[in-house]
Order: C-alpha cells, then structure tokens, then sequence
C-alpha cells in the first residue's frame, strides 16, 4: 500500500537480519550527513544507499544514564538536492505499544505515547529554540510538527505539513523506520559544510520502566525532550 503527500508509505513485513556494513560515528555532538547524487523511493530500506550513511547508536535514556540494550536504536542520514533522509533501527525485545487502528491518512496526536523515533531538526542554528519534529511509528503512524520554545511557554503548529514520506520493516528482534522530507517544507536547503542542531529520540516499553533514549541526553528532571539547548549538531557533508 502506497499513500503520497503527507502520508506515509507502510510495509508491515518480517525479513531476513540487516546486513548493512556498519560505518559508525564516534560518540559526539556532531553528526555528519552524507550527501547523495540521486534520489531514491523511502519504501527502498534496502538501497545501497544507506549503506555509506554514517551511523550513529543510541544507547543512553534522556537523563544520560545506559538504556536496557534491547531498548538502543541507530540513526542514519543522508541528504540529496532535494529531501532528508532519516532512518532508524530499533531493537525490540519487549511487545510493541502500538496503536490496534493505525490511521496513515492523516498525522497522529500522542503518537509519543506508544513506540516511536523521533528526530528533532532547527534548520537555523543561531535561532536553535525553532524546530520541527518528525515522529515515525512501527506501525506507520506518524506526526509532522514546527515547534518554537519561548521562555514560558512550547508554541506548536499543529497544522505544520511536511508532506513527509516513508516506510516501515518490523522484524523478528528490531524495526526499521525511514522518512523523507523535502527542503522545501523545512524553509531552506542545506550546503555541503552547513550545521544545523537537532537531537534524535525514540520511546519505548510501557510504564513504570518506559524508556525515553536520547542521542544527546536533556537532563531534565521528568522525561523531556524539548530542550534546544542540549541539540547535537548535523553537518552537512559532500562524501
């Protein structure tokens, strides 16, 4: 099942382990992002392309200390001329929170109340407290955001559209997640040496052991992701 614009493109099936080489980052604050010369279908998670995407592994929760590691996920990114490309690969060694009525057609409320990655992104990196937020679930299920944090108060656009594209893989011990998101609906397009900030995040399990993982950990008190000011920084790189 295919569905273009801003929904999503979901392929519920089980396959074979990943066998992507892994090419990973060094624990950091910085992210590089390799450009592509050519554009490719999300529904692709097997592409070559991803295959020269640096990864990075996600392993601690927000508050900085070791997640379960049937909890850590990793992130890859490309960009091309024209779209971001993000996927994540989750362990799953806990049953799924996932909704039992996934509706594609339009952007999910709450979906961080169930299963998800997440991946915050401030195009601006001199204006880091304006950003979008992009969520992916297992099931297909996802919620495209522009958020602004002022000094007493988290202004959402609900109404935000993204036009964002993607595919989903759940598999036997992990699930696959990817989106793609065009330049155009972020407000500019990045140059090979551009930073942008951003973090990346996935929630996972039900409560009282819920866990909340975060690339670069916020620290806060209670669970929280919306913290400009821990944003890693994503470099846009030409190889």
């Amino acid at each position: 099942m295919k569905l273009i614009g801003c929904s999503l493109l979901a392929l519920l099936v089980f396959s074979a382990p990943n066998l992507y080489a892994q090419k990973m980052m060094p624990e950091s604050k910085r992210l590089k992002i390799k450009h592509i010369a050519s554009d490719f279908q999300i529904d692709d998670l097997q592409s070559p392309s991803w295959t020269s995407a640096y990864e990075v592994e996600i392993s601690k929760y927000w508050s900085g200390s070791p997640a379960l590691a049937g909890r850590h996920f990793t992130a890859r990114l490309l960009w091309s001329d024209t779209y971001l490309y993000v996927r994540f690969e989750a362990n799953q060694t806990e049953p799924l929170v996932v909704s039992n009525k996934p509706d594609l057609s339009k952007k999910t409320r709450g979906l961080w109340d169930r299963d998800v990655c997440e991946i915050f992104i401030a195009p601006n990196k001199n204006d880091r407290n304006r950003y979008f937020e992009f969520e992916i679930a297992p099931t297909g299920e996802w919620i495209d955001l522009g958020i602004q944090v002022l000094p007493k108060e988290r202004k959402t656009d609900w109404n935000y559209s993204s036009t964002m594209t993607s595919a989903v893989k759940i598999e036997n011990d992990s699930v696959v997640m990817a989106i793609k998101i065009p330049w155009k609906t972020l407000g500019k397009t990045p140059k090979p040496g551009d930073v942008w900030l951003g973090n990346l995040f996935r929630c996972v399990g039900r409560d009282p052991t819920r866990g909340y993982l975060a690339w670069q950990p916020t620290g806060t008190k209670e669970p929280s992701f919306h913290v400009p000011s821990t944003f890693g920084e994503f470099e846009f790189s030409s190889k």
